[in-house]
């Protein structure tokens, strides 16, 4: 008998087709011999709902409430997973995140898992029911509160639940029918990855691929969970994500033995850019800087620093982060103006991120000639450029991003001949 995790994301659960929907194909995987733990999101566009909702309230709400606020959507769904599961026949029991043992720091908000007991959920399991667990949840064990994981972190419970109970699989059910070369909201022609390596795929979902979470992709990687992307609304195969390169991978006859040099190309518009600007050129301020913005809690992406004007001792350092963070972030380096001595600070929130990925790219030369020529051809500017051994990524306008997408997508050979099929969700 198989254990499988299937985490489904508010758009297969938006309504209460949706929901009958996911809980036949729940019956039905565990019709075929199959233990089941089933991971769900908000329903629909919940999150971003109660989101508004709270900020027509107040302009800063206390962490603790809207944790507790947030919460509440993943509840509804499970509740409601659970009453459709048992008018098919099945028995399922719902379980909160605390409930199924997931223990996490007492950061609100943004939450990480430190502990995974899910001794309720083995019972259950082990009773012939189905555990339907709420994603992107836990409590505290310092505090005792609710907490939650940050965006995305039904991904990442639905993949802690599998790593712990030593699950066969962890299947991510979404709108689409897998991983695909671009978001095909946006890159309409994009074409489905059949395998990608975990490398690969954490590169893609960092770059800000939404498909699958980074902490999700971090965690299956580190405890070897093998991921599957699917869809809830079709039965096609999907996307294996390899949580290790010498995973045995069967080649089809006809099928090329090498990977293709790029897997795919990936876009975030949640990004903000922050230049610190006349910063004293010596050495440490740069370690000041990144230390004053690491204790606001503030995550940073791209670094680049400008070689100081001579004879003028100052130097500019701007960096990417989280737009979410970015108050905190400037909040806490004007605090600390004086101290680090720099002059002043600029803050744009109106950039976009993209990135080509592609763990062939490093042993085939002219990848980054072909990348910098497709956005000089279609007439985009970059701001900043960086790199590692599998992925280049630059920033750009906002308004340019889109543009910049479906050049390089188009340019590297990505485009299928059909059009993708995105079934559900507003992309919100």
């Amino acid at each position: 008998m198989s254990l499988i995790v299937q985490k489904f994301g508010g758009s297969s659960v938006s309504d209460a087709e949706g929901i009958k929907r996911v809980a036949k194909r729940v019956v039905e995987t565990q019709s075929a011999g199959n233990q089941v733990v089933v991971v769900v999101s908000a329903m629909g566009d919940t999150t971003d709902d109660l989101l508004d909702l709270a900020g027509q309230l107040t302009a800063a709400a206390p962490a603790r409430e809207m944790d507790m606020l947030l919460s509440s959507g993943e509840r509804i769904s499970m509740a409601l997973l659970a009453m459709a599961i048992t008018e098919l026949g099945a028995s399922a029991e719902s379980f909160t995140g605390s409930q199924a043992g997931m223990i996490t720091d007492a950061f609100h908000g943004k939450a990480r898992i430190i502990d995974v007991s899910p001794h309720r959920i083995r019972t259950a399991i082990d009773k012939g029911e189905i555990a339907i667990v709420a994603g992107f949840q836990g409590m505290s064990r310092e505090s005792n509160d609710i907490t939650t994981l940050g965006r995305g972190g039904s991904d990442t419970t639905a993949v802690a639940l599998a790593a712990e109970l030593a699950a066969d699989v962890c299947e991510i059910y979404t709108d689409v029918d897998g991983v695909y070369t671009a978001d095909p909201r946006v890159a309409p022609n994009a074409q489905k990855i059949d395998r990608i390596s975990s490398a690969e795929m954490l590169e893609m979902a960092a770059s800000g691929a939404k498909i699958l979470h980074l902490r999700c992709v971090e965690y299956a990687r580190r405890f070897g969970v093998p991921l599957h992307v699917r869809s809830s609304f079709s039965q096609h195969e999907g996307t294996w994500v390899l949580p290790d390169p010498d995973d045995k991978i069967t080649i089809q006859e006809g099928e090329p033995l090498e990977q293709p040099i790029i897997s795919g190309v990936a876009h975030d518009r949640s990004e903000a850019k922050v230049t610190v600007v006349g910063v004293p050129d010596i050495p440490g301020k740069a370690a000041e800087i990144f230390g004053i913005v690491a204790g606001a809690n503030s995550n940073i992406d791209m670094i680049v620093q400008n070689v100081s004007t001579q004879g003028s001792g100052k130097t500019d350092i701007s960096f990417t982060l989280p737009i979410i963070d970015g108050k905190e972030a400037i909040d806490a380096l004007n605090a600390a103006k004086a101290q680090v001595g720099f002059d002043s600070i600029d803050y744009n929130e109106q950039i976009g991120k993209l990135s080509l990925i592609g763990a062939g790219m490093r042993s085939n030369p002219g990848v980054s000639y072909r990348f910098f020529q497709a956005l000089h051809e279609a007439g985009v500017n970059i701001d900043m450029i960086s790199t590692s051994e599998i992925r280049i990524s630059v920033v750009t306008d906002a308004k340019l991003l889109d543009t910049a997408v479906r050049a390089v997508h188009g340019a590297f050979g990505l485009d299928g001949e059909a059009e993708a099929t995105v079934y559900g969700g507003t992309g919100r």
